[in-house]
């Protein structure tokens, strides 16, 4: 069996710890990301991962991986199209190396607790691939509306024939769902790549012949359960008694997380008077006084509070900010690069601040800007420093100013990460006042 795992998500639901360059499977709630845990989930399974993401994310999911010391083939999306287009541009990655294949379908953010069952559902699931599309249903612990639920019907080997898919119901359409023997809809699949390729064929043609075709950027997006198991009568699912969540919301992170006696969640600082059952996550400390049930998540340029009930609708304030162009959907303060990653320490009228993290061996592009000057401080490491048709070595202490119009690079020569804090001077800041004349990143 070969493991895809999905990792072209956006940040939204997670708003303001996620963000569209920063998505959920890269949030580390506890330790590794959830990314890098579904790898390791993946190795349990196979030693050959493959990983479809999208462009903006696959020097992040290099990164992840050598973090974790994992070898891994990264596919990247041009853009993303949900998962009916990344599920087959993966799995014809895995038949042109290695033939026709078994493949375990994972998504990148979801968390799960290994058990006993885990490892023999998903050889039940081989077995049944052999005849079906094969997903897994989580066998619920209560009644829950965000959730999409599959009936089971007759059974079949180690699971049972699909009779329907539903989407997230109410909560009292959910409690007779849990009654009638439903399972929540896991979004993990073990698929033949020859069965599923025959039934893409007969549902989803214009999807593949797109991406086959290179037509990408045409393709409407669509989920591989809408595209097609939900149009199949070759599908079948496989229980799954374990603790699993989707992580889709604030809510969900406050189940998983640990209480203390006032029923409140709390990752950071928290000072709470009669303050019951909230989520707190925060860069500082939060106080609070006679609050329940709420969400305040504080990051150094975002801050978050609505119900717990309501955190499903933080995308529509994702949406808002898109709306207006607001840089703050799109990343965090601190914006990660191939090279490495900036931090804005400080702006106002005129000027701005920033922390450059270069990882060793790793260059910007030769670049010139055409309304700042820069001015450059090492605070650790050493610089190798382009300047025009000059190139000379910055260490610990030393600084140069780089000109409005001249052409610039800087470079980490050495086996330590390189720190530099830049000051920018001039009328227009934006990250658009760049022209790259070469760029080890493809980003001309």
């Amino acid at each position: 069996m070969k493991v895809l795992i999905l990792a072209g998500g956006v940040g939204e639901r997670l708003f303001p710890l996620s963000r569209l360059k920063y998505p959920k499977q890269f949030l580390r709630l506890n330790g590794e990301s959830l990314f890098q845990k579904t790898v390791k989930r993946g190795l349990m399974l196979s030693d050959d991962i493959y990983v479809v993401t999208n462009v903006d994310h696959a020097f992040m999911i290099e990164r992840e991986l050598d973090e974790i010391d994992v070898k891994a083939k990264i596919l990247t999306e041009p853009m993303p199209k949900n998962t009916l287009p990344a599920i087959y541009l993966g799995i014809k990655e895995i038949v042109k190396d290695f033939g026709r294949s078994k493949v375990a379908v994972l998504p990148s953010d979801h968390l799960i607790e290994i058990n006993e069952n885990y490892l023999s559902a998903f050889k039940e699931a081989e077995k049944l691939s052999d005849k079906f599309l094969v997903t897994f249903g989580i066998k619920p612990t209560k009644p829950h509306t965000g959730y999409g639920y599959i009936k089971p019907k007759e059974r079949v080997g180690g699971g049972f024939v699909v009779e329907r898919f539903v989407e997230k119901p109410d909560y009292e359409t959910a409690k007779t769902y849990v009654e009638s023997g439903y399972l929540w809809n896991s979004g993990m699949f073990v698929f033949d790549s020859e069965i599923f390729f025959e039934e893409c064929e007969k549902y989803a043609k214009d999807v593949i012949e797109k991406v086959d075709s290179g037509r990408y950027e045409e393709i409407e997006p669509i989920s591989v359960d809408k595209g097609i198991l939900e149009k199949s009568n070759r599908v079948a699912v496989v229980p799954l008694d374990i603790f699993w969540s989707d992580v889709g919301s604030f809510d969900a992170i406050y189940e998983i997380m640990e209480k203390d006696e006032s029923g409140n969640a709390v990752k950071g600082e928290f000072l709470g008077v009669d303050s019951n059952n909230n989520l707190i996550i925060s860069e500082g400390l939060v106080t609070t006084v006679d609050v329940e049930n709420m969400v305040i998540v504080n990051t150094k340029d975002v801050t978050l509070v609505c119900p717990r009930e309501s955190s499903q609708k933080v995308r529509e304030v994702v949406r808002a900010l898109r709306e207006r162009s607001d840089e703050r959907a799109e990343h965090h303060i601190t914006v990660y690069r191939p090279w490495g990653s900036y931090t804005v320490l400080e702006e106002g009228d005129g000027y701005k601040v920033k922390r450059l993290t270069v990882l060793p061996g790793k260059r910007l592009s030769l670049q010139m800007h055409y309304h700042r000057s820069e001015f450059w401080v090492v605070v650790k490491g050493t610089a190798k420093v382009t300047v025009d048709d000059k190139e000379f070595l910055l260490r610990k202490g030393e600084s140069t100013f780089i000109p409005m119009g001249a052409k610039h690079r800087l470079e980490n020569p050495g086996k330590v990460t390189l720190e530099i804090i830049e000051v920018q001077i001039g009328d227009y800041l934006g990250e658009d006042d760049i022209v790259r004349f070469a760029d080890d990143f493809g980003r001309i």
